[in-house]
């Protein structure tokens, strides 16, 4: 069953996920080779359930703005603040929309076994930085030089 939250915390960290997964941080076996069936199974299902989680919140979501749609405040301001709200609640379906599909992405690349490896330099991302994000597809070092890069570009 979902976990409904308020719109206060209704932030998607890992740990939220790992909670609503019902999943504890992976215990590393001696000699286990890193992203072995155990551990794609365990970001499976991670992934899943806060793919799921994100779409029970949008289908909640499409139904509390389509119930609002019919209110229709004769104060200007009262409207106002009635489409503001409706604006951010677009926003955060967007935002939720395009994180499922970047969810679906990983999910992918689990069942091509390409899951876990760094996408510019090859390294393992690392099970403890999966867990913080679990879509992540940059290990660290690369991640960095990525946001130093950006923020040259925009400073």
């Amino acid at each position: 069953m979902p976990i409904k939250t308020s719109n206060r915390s209704n932030k998607y960290s890992s740990l939220n996920v790992l909670i609503i997964a019902g999943v504890t941080p992976y215990q590393r076996k001696p000699n286990e080779e890193y992203m072995s069936y155990d551990q794609l199974l365990h970001f499976k299902r991670i992934l899943e359930t806060w793919k799921n989680q994100l779409k029970y919140n949008l289908e909640y979501s499409t139904l509390c703005v389509q119930n609002q749609e019919s209110v229709n405040f004769p104060d200007p301001v009262d409207r106002a603040t009635q489409e503001e709200e409706f604006n951010i609640k677009l926003r955060n379906r967007d935002r939720e929309r395009r994180l499922i599909e970047k969810i679906e992405k990983t999910l992918k690349k689990i069942d091509t076994n390409e899951f876990g490896f760094c996408a510019s330099c090859d390294v393992e991302i690392g099970i403890r930085r999966l867990e913080a994000r679990p879509t992540a597809d940059l290990c660290i070092d690369c991640k960095t030089l990525e946001e130093i890069k950006e923020k040259q570009m925009t400073g």
